[in-house]
């Protein structure tokens, strides 16, 4: 279907996009903010989202969305500008590499494009990226009609998330990061509580199993996992690792920016001991991840100061 758009030329793309705007204000917007998180999650999560006196982390989550606006959240959130800020607060060297950016899709041509390896991506949404090795085994026409999707879509909506609503979109090619073993490293998502790292969730082997381990900050493993909903958990985790070189100074910079939240997810990456910044995700999964078994949200929760 997509693809008989394009080839209906830029009237059939334009019309396609204004028919599902046209669906998503029929279907959400006629919704306050609060009506839709409460609808969302309790399909999500299996019990019903209590604002006036929220309890479990995921609920805080939901009660962030919806009180906290401050304009660093718009800042943080998106992919471009947040770069400013660790520049400025941490070091230009812990950004990944900026090689080319973009609003227009109609520039992602190899022509316009610097040399592999590279991953495009969006700074309004999440996500949403390509990852590119060799241009000639690449299907421009593909990635053009990806981005230009993505360039028209209002993350917003998916959430809820303020912070996304605003940004202007903007397409990304960063330097992929590859380990002298010639694989993507592992991400490491510090969740802060307080201004202090509380557990760090690992997606391991992103490109392989994409694992998924979680650990204490002295790295002790921890027996929970975020998951959506009827995602099997026992599937979820991988071998232990060991904590990466850089991990105390990802726990020096993350609590940093811990200290702007009550709750903050801060992710990075260690190339063979190098630390690079990831991104700052104020609301992980939305807050609709179950986390399993469901004490763990309530315990996690008991620690979140609003």
């Amino acid at each position: 279907m997509i693809y008989k758009l394009k080839r209906s030329g830029n009237f059939g793309f334009l019309f396609a996009v204004f028919l599902v705007k046209a669906y998503r204000k029929f279907r959400y917007g006629k919704f306050s903010d609060e009506f839709y998180l409460k609808k969302s999650f309790f399909r999500a999560q299996g019990y019903k989202l209590n604002l006036s006196n929220p309890k479990s982390l995921n609920e805080k989550i939901q009660w962030l969305k919806l009180n906290d606006r401050r304009s660093i959240n718009a800042q943080f959130a998106d992919k471009f500008l947040v770069r400013d800020y660790i520049k400025d607060h941490f070091g230009e060297q812990y950004l990944i590499p900026l090689l080319y950016h973009t609003k227009d899709f109609n520039d992602l041509k190899p022509e316009f494009l610097p040399d592999p390896p590279f991953i495009i991506k969006t700074n309004h949404d999440s996500g949403n990226f390509v990852i590119v090795r060799d241009t000639s085994q690449v299907n421009w026409e593909n990635v053009r009609l990806k981005f230009r999707w993505s360039m028209a879509f209002d993350y917003y909506h998916i959430q809820r998330e303020w912070q996304y609503r605003n940004i202007e979109p903007r397409i990304l090619v960063e330097k992929l990061l590859i380990q002298k073993n010639g694989r993507i490293p592992n991400d490491f998502k510090l969740h802060c509580i307080n201004g202090k790292v509380e557990f760090v969730y690992v997606s391991i082997d992103r490109e392989g199993k994409n694992k998924r381990n979680i650990y204490d900050k002295n790295w002790k493993p921890l027996n929970f996992t975020f998951a959506p909903k009827n995602k099997d958990i026992d599937k979820l985790r991988g071998e232990e690792i060991e904590p990466p070189l850089s991990f105390p100074l990802m726990i020096q910079f993350a609590e940093s920016i811990a200290k702007l939240y009550p709750y903050v997810r801060v992710d990075f990456y260690d190339v063979d001991g190098g630390l690079y910044f990831g991104e700052v995700t104020q609301h992980h999964g939305g807050g609709f991840d179950q986390i399993r078994p469901i004490e763990w949200d309530y315990k996690l929760g008991e620690l979140v100061k609003l």
